[in-house]
């Protein structure tokens, strides 16, 4: 665990691409007294979907919006949120996200308790090293971290809500 007042700024922190969106980590569960959560940037391109319906078994999540519009799915619940919102999803619901703008958004996510964010930094060290992680592989991958994809939702979400799955997400804003 990380002492001491430490501030991360703009630019700090590694970044990387998770295929569809950006990710840029901000605080590890290793910096934080019991693994109690992770903080990590999202940048995501005007209207992309960030993920297929998934569900989280071991951790909720956090979205607290920096810029541009976000909108989510949660059970049944559509809602979208803007700067300033926060957005709850609690593990073992069926969720996904997406920018609902024109305009490329950014938001904070956080992590509780910690651990998924290494979910995360494989599929972003992967991407780096040209290394398509997909069928199988990410299927093992998901299940070491107690995550439920619902890769079928995919055409769904985009048909409904009037996104694009983006092969190549921008660098962290």
């Amino acid at each position: 665990m990380t002492s001491g007042v430490r501030v991360v700024g703009p630019q700090d922190g590694e970044s990387g691409s998770l295929g569809s969106i950006g990710v840029r980590f901000m605080i590890d569960g290793a910096d934080v007294q019991d693994r109690g959560f992770a903080l990590v940037e999202h940048p995501l391109p005007p209207r992309a979907l960030a993920a297929p319906l998934h569900r989280h078994t071991r951790e909720d999540e956090y979205s607290y919006v920096l810029t541009g519009r976000m909108g989510a799915m949660l059970g049944d619940d559509v809602v979208e949120a803007g700067p300033g919102d926060l957005v709850f999803k609690p593990r073992d619901q069926w969720h996904t996200f997406w920018n609902a703008g024109d305009e490329p958004a950014s938001i904070l996510e956080l992590i509780a308790p910690a651990g998924f964010e290494e979910f995360f930094r494989t599929l972003s060290r992967a991407d780096a090293a040209g290394n398509d992680v997909g069928g199988e592989q990410l299927a093992e991958l998901a299940a070491l971290y107690g995550l439920e994809f619902d890769f079928d939702s995919i055409d769904m979400l985009c048909a409904r809500f009037g996104l694009t799955v983006v092969e190549t997400a921008p660098p962290a804003l």
